[in-house]
């Protein structure tokens, strides 16, 4: 079972937007550590509150907010920013 990523718009919007050399990192580590990983949790972390059920990535000072979709093994990546700002 492995798991393949997808991006929601603004997600892919905000990667578009950033500079070549920290899209390059973003990507590159997305690649390595979800596509085709067998279990996506082993890197990330739960989030609480309001953002329960979400997983959490960290990419250097940026944050992935993905939500896990077990049953059709997809990993949606819902958010991409930079830590100060993600969480707001």
């Amino acid at each position: 079972m492995v798991y393949k990523v997808e991006f929601s718009i603004e997600a892919a919007n905000y990667i578009k937007k950033m500079d070549n050399s920290t899209r390059t990192t973003l990507l590159k580590w997305i690649n390595k550590n979800l596509i085709n990983c067998e279990d996506p949790r082993i890197h990330g972390k739960s989030l609480t509150g309001n953002k329960k059920g979400i997983w959490r990535y960290r990419v250097g000072n940026y944050r992935v907010l993905c939500d896990i979709q077990d049953e059709i093994l997809t990993i949606l990546v819902l958010e991409v920013g930079h830590r100060n700002k993600i969480y707001k």
